[in-house]
């Protein structure tokens, strides 16, 4: 195991640590967090759906909004992800480790690119991301 970057994510922060063995303590990189993601469904739409007309009779109906959380999501998947490929093509490490509830692991995962992707090694499905790192190393390692 050698110059293994480790991401501990949910949808609104996420820490990136190092590792250099599997016994020495895990080394923080960086922080990363996402406070929108922490706002009130109501500060997110500011008025009532859009009505649309339609063309063959005069009846309207309302138009579904967007899923602002799931596009919220996203965007900060690809934050972290765009970090971890500066930190691959600098070479500071040579593979990954992601732990992140099943959700966001999925939105990491696509907006991975292919050369990012193939240096995962270990998925876990789990939200870690206020957890003590001793924790975190015990569902790495164990």
């Amino acid at each position: 195991m050698e110059k293994t970057w480790i991401v501990v994510a949910d949808s609104t922060h996420a820490r990136i640590f190092y590792a250099c063995n599997r016994v020495q303590p895990l080394t923080p990189v960086t922080e990363l967090s996402f406070p929108e993601a922490r706002l009130r469904t109501q500060d997110i739409y500011s008025d009532r759906p859009g009505r649309v007309f339609e063309s063959a009779d005069e009846s309207r109906s309302a138009m579904e909004p967007p899923d602002v959380r799931d596009q919220q999501q996203h965007a900060f998947a690809r934050e972290i992800c765009e970090k971890l490929d500066a930190g691959r093509n600098q070479q500071k490490f040579a593979a990954l480790m992601l732990v992140a509830p099943p959700a966001f692991l999925g939105a990491m995962r696509h907006s991975m690119n292919s050369q990012l992707g193939k240096m995962v090694e270990k998925n876990v499905q789990k939200n870690l991301v206020m957890e003590e790192e001793s924790r975190i190393r015990e569902y790495l390692f164990n």
